[in-house]
């Protein structure tokens, strides 16, 4: 594995987490990275004009810290002057790199001509780039980009080359098209026509990247420099440290214990607690106890139990409870959630 740089910066490894709309906000980036694996985060979707006025919301989406290196911001819309600012700000607030998404095919997105709908209007993207890229004084501009807007619109290759020409230093590819959503298996050919699309600058893989055999099979059939992963890390954020040990040494570590599991969950919910509020960590793991529970079956328990937490100490109660019960001598369950 060749070492991946984005301009001057170099990452330690070419494994990326996803901006997961919704997921992936600074506590859980925070957990995927004291796994290890992680070469560059992305934080969720942000808009620029929320990002201006400094809405609450928008602060959470964006919060990263010293801990949380390198990330990149993703911004999306298609208001080029409003695109400068909010990527001025994001350069002011620590942002390592700057990254425009191309490629969400949510209509509340799209609608207001963000993410795939920029692929639809290849000229008018070129010059919004080239606004926001001089608009930076040293952070690297980086796009992410679906194959197209459908099977008649295979856009992404030509896009490639010419942003690469615009200054964009790195390209993230999903492998479909806005109107495959996420249904369908990612075209891993259609990453390779992008990969041969540019000359120097490095091209990402992203779609179904669910296991490390996965992501060793982007690398070699599409050529490309990185691999970004995203909805897998959700239940095993230890993913980018068995990849990267998949890739560099053919050897896939032992899965995390039980305990350090629930270590891993409480690290979650404890970063909740700092970056925002009691009720958003109890709201949070209340939803996300079933992404947990994928990788701790028998946890029938545990699942009920979280789902009616209301307090911190009910959170570290039922995590309690649960090591105790499994200690014991669990039963088997028979409705294992597949992981």
């Amino acid at each position: 594995m060749q070492p991946l740089h984005i301009g001057n910066l170099r990452l330690a490894t070419n494994l990326l987490l996803a901006p997961i709309a919704g997921y992936c906000d600074v506590s859980y980036r925070l957990v995927v990275r004291s796994c290890g694996g992680v070469g560059l985060a992305v934080t969720d979707l942000l808009c620029p004009e929320a990002v201006l006025k400094e809405n609450t919301r928008s602060l959470e989406l964006a919060a990263t810290c010293e801990a949380d290196s390198p990330v990149s911001m993703q911004l999306y819309g298609g208001n080029v002057d409003t695109l400068c600012d909010a990527a001025r700000w994001a350069e002011d607030r620590g942002a390592h790199v700057i990254d425009i998404n191309m490629g969400c095919p949510v209509d509340k997105i799209t609608k207001r001509d963000g993410g795939s709908k920029l692929l639809c209007d290849p000229d008018r993207t070129l010059k919004m780039v080239d606004r926001v890229k001089g608009a930076l004084r040293h952070t690297p501009l980086t796009a992410k980009l679906r194959l197209g807007w459908d099977d008649s619109c295979i856009v992404a290759p030509s896009m490639a080359k010419r942003l690469e020409e615009a200054g964009v230093a790195m390209i993230t590819i999903h492998g479909r098209t806005t109107a495959m959503k996420f249904m369908g298996q990612a075209r891993l050919d259609g990453i390779a026509e992008v990969v041969a699309a540019v000359n120097h600058i490095p091209v990402i893989g992203n779609g179904d990247i669910k296991t490390p055999q996965d992501a060793k099979r982007m690398f070699e059939v599409t050529g490309c420099a990185g691999v970004m992963i995203g909805r897998a890390a959700l239940a095993a954020p230890w993913i980018f440290r068995d990849t990267w040990s998949y890739l560099t040494t053919g050897v896939i570590p032992e899965p995390p214990t039980i305990e350090e599991k629930c270590q891993l969950m409480t690290d979650h919910f404890n970063n909740i607690l700092h970056y925002r509020t009691v009720h958003a960590a109890v709201m949070t793991m209340r939803k996300r106890v079933s992404w947990y529970a994928k990788q701790m079956n028998p946890c029938r328990p545990m699942r009920d139990a979280m789902l009616l937490i209301n307090s911190p100490e009910d959170f570290y109660r039922v995590v309690r409870e649960f090591l105790e019960w499994r200690a014991a001598g669990a039963p088997v369950e028979t409705d294992v959630i597949a992981a």
